[in-house]
């Protein structure tokens, strides 16, 4: 049997009551790693919150690294709950998705708390999920280029150059808005800003404009003046 339909099969064998307070565990999990961090958040943290036992944590998920991927997992999924064909689209739709995605996150604080937490934490060594966060932004990466030659090809330009800094610039800047997100919620506007940091990256691929030091004017020498 295929590893997709033995899975697919596991997860109809699961009770709901099981599936609920995995559910459960998961989202204390996000609440708990988020503030804490991975390794200050621990499994008695979680399990007192979802009113449980150590022991019942580990029944569910196995270990704390298999918690950890867990979260990253169902960060994932909730990234597609609101699509109807439940993948990320490509091409040209993909930027569109990028902002819609910022705006989800802005009414999704705790999932995006965690995120940036742990993508911060995975730069350490030996962390669990530092190999979650190589594939994933190596996978992003890709994905993001192939919808700018995409883009490319149906605006008639030339494929330049620029796409595989335009595709890390993207991915940097959504992450780095959520962190500012996250410390100023009352000042930066997580989509719109999102939206017209990615509208920029697109518009500077296929309408490069200036290069920034032609907005750079010397001031005349003081002899010079009058």
């Amino acid at each position: 049997m295929p590893k997709s339909t033995s899975a697919a099969a596991e997860s109809t064998r699961v009770r709901p009551a099981t599936r609920a307070k995995r559910e459960q565990i998961l989202k204390s999990a996000i609440e708990i790693f988020g503030s804490k961090g991975s390794t200050n958040g621990t499994l008695a943290d979680i399990a007192e919150q979802v009113g449980i036992t150590h022991a019942g944590v580990l029944h569910h998920f196995g270990s704390k690294q298999n918690l950890l991927l867990e979260v990253l997992t169902y960060r994932d999924e909730s990234d597609v709950a609101d699509i109807a064909e439940k993948h990320i689209p490509d091409g040209p739709q993909l930027f569109l998705h990028l902002v819609r995605t910022a705006f989800s996150n802005a009414r999704r604080a705790g999932i995006v708390q965690v995120y940036t937490v742990l993508s911060a934490e995975a730069v350490t060594e030996n962390h669990p999920a530092r190999a979650y966060f190589e594939h994933r932004y190596t996978n992003l990466r890709s994905e993001v280029a192939a919808a700018f030659r995409a883009l490319c090809a149906q605006e008639g330009v030339t494929e330049p150059d620029t796409i595989d800094k335009a595709s890390a610039s993207i991915l940097a800047v959504m992450d780095g808005l959520q962190l500012q997100w996250l410390l100023h919620p009352e000042i930066v506007e997580l989509g719109e800003a999102s939206e017209f940091a990615i509208r920029a990256i697109v518009n500077a691929v296929v309408h490069p404009g200036p290069e920034l030091r032609t907005y750079v004017h010397e001031k005349p020498a003081e002899g010079d003046r009058g």
